[in-house]
């Protein structure tokens, strides 16, 4: 057989596809970060009403070139959270008026091969608008963070994702120093919400793209 690896990653992703959507998640499937983009201006967007776009902290939707996108389109209001001018209070408001707008769009730390979705938050904006609030929600997820069960996305979370998070963010936590979780309360600790979203009350809501190389943490 050619190219045996991209085969099993396109059988391992179709079969993922096909149980998020058996939960009434909508997903689509890119070969690439780029080619996520591309579905999601081209496929996603136009068939939504928007008006207003949020987003929450995803490496994953950095690494596409849809922030940049969408920052800075005059057609729809841009409430934008990683502007670093903003005051920790000016933040703070910003990230519940994002509980309200038509798009929110961010990653997800895991997705199980059963179609679940498991996020470690450290403020718990981006779980909260992923199951609550905005009208549509976009997750973009590269195929690094699917994981066999709940129990090997958790172990995914707590030992990779969060202690490589805390360097990306340089938080003053004991991960930081040594790459392992040490069930910490430093005041910097950003393992605080759990959640498993096993299906989507409202068919389509969430939207997925499943991207075909790895991305983010």
């Amino acid at each position: 057989m050619k190219n045996p690896i991209e085969n099993y990653w396109n059988l391992k992703l179709e079969s993922v596809k096909e149980n998020l959507e058996n939960n009434n998640f909508e997903v689509f499937i890119a070969r690439n970060a780029k080619d996520a983009k591309e579905i999601a201006m081209n496929e996603i967007i136009p068939k939504l009403d928007i008006k207003s776009v949020s987003w929450g902290g995803s490496m994953s939707f950095v690494a596409t070139g849809l922030f940049h996108e969408l920052k800075d389109n005059p057609d729809i209001k841009v409430l934008n959270t990683f502007d670093r001018k903003l005051s920790n209070e000016e933040m703070m408001d910003l990230r519940r008026q994002s509980l309200m707008v038509d798009l929110f769009i961010t990653g997800t730390n895991a997705v199980t091969e059963a179609g679940h979705l498991v996020n470690l938050d450290m403020m718990g904006n981006r779980v909260a608008a992923i199951m609550w609030g905005p009208k549509t929600v976009l997750l973009v997820v590269g195929r690094n963070k699917i994981t066999e069960d709940l129990e090997g996305a958790m172990i995914r979370i707590k030992n990779y994702a969060a202690p490589v998070n805390t360097m990306n963010l340089d938080k003053n936590t004991p991960c930081r120093k040594t790459g392992i979780c040490h069930d910490c309360s430093s005041p910097d600790r950003i393992c605080n919400y759990w959640t498993i979203i096993e299906k989507s009350f409202i068919k389509n809501r969430i939207k997925i793209i499943l991207v075909n190389e790895d991305l983010g943490f």
